[in-house]
């Protein structure tokens, strides 16, 4: 299975983009023990639209373009469910075991994600209640990936 982490904005240069870096190759090294293919970040330029639901249907539509056939949509937003590291590594094992292609988790841009993607979404995720800076959600969402596939292939990196 891959996992595609498609977020509206680029990371510039610098220590967050490193350090996301890190985290999506551990995580792409570490995964393909437990039958993760491939973990990649696809950037989608943020709409220069004036209004906020044209710059929000613009993105959303950039971001249904890159999401295969078949592929589990996960939607990263702060009213969404909040999953402990056991639990995030179960839903990754569990749409692999059941052969699904590819999982994409959706970091949408500052107004967020068009509903008509929203309703496309089989999990709407959050790191709690707190509203984060984009850059820090991929680098916690490329943690959390990490953490998922080291729990899944046993690895001590996860304390109970």
């Amino acid at each position: 299975m891959r996992v595609v982490i498609a977020a509206v904005g680029r990371l510039k240069q610098g220590p967050e983009r490193e350090l996301a870096e890190r985290f999506r190759k551990r995580a792409a090294d570490a995964g393909r023990a437990v039958g993760i293919t491939a973990v990649d970040m696809i950037e989608i330029r943020e709409s220069r639209a004036d209004q906020s639901e044209r710059r929000m249907l613009e993105e959303s539509i950039a971001i249904a373009n890159v999401i295969p056939d078949r592929a589990v949509i996960a939607i990263l937003d702060e009213r969404g469910t909040s999953l402990a590291s056991a639990a995030f590594a179960e839903k990754l094992g569990n749409w692999r075991a059941a052969s699904r292609p590819c999982a994409v988790f959706i970091i949408g841009g500052h107004d967020g994600v068009a509903a008509s993607l929203r309703e496309r979404g089989d999990l709407s995720l959050a790191f709690g209640t707190a509203t984060w800076p984009h850059q820090l959600v991929r680098i916690m969402l490329l943690e959390q990936l990490y953490h998922a596939v080291t729990i899944l292939s046993g690895h001590p990196y996860h304390r109970s």
